[in-house]
């Protein structure tokens, strides 16, 4: 129950304002992994599918190369993240 008040208070201190969601999505490591697997979707599916499939065969193909790559790019999503987590949220007060 100490968890539940703990993240009551801190949600409450912060508000939801556009550029926090921005930055939310910028810094989450899971926006990088979603967009290598698109990008690794739409660059393979047009070698692997064959004229013989039809709307939902070539459907099904861009969803699975689109969820394989979603699974294999956890280090490369993490390494963009904590990178743009260095360069934009360094301390550069005086």
């Amino acid at each position: 129950m100490i968890f539940t008040s703990l993240k009551g208070g801190l949600l409450r201190k912060r508000p939801l304002t556009t550029s926090y969601i921005i930055f939310y999505i910028l810094f989450s490591p899971d926006t990088w992994r979603i967009l290598i697997g698109v990008a690794a979707a739409v660059l393979l599916a047009p070698r692997i599918i064959q004229p013989d499939h039809g709307m939902l065969g070539t459907g099904a193909i861009y969803v699975m190369l689109a969820s394989i790559g979603y699974a294999f790019s956890i280090l490369p999503g993490r390494w963009i993240s904590n990178t743009l987590k260095k360069l934009v949220l360094t301390d550069k007060r005086p």
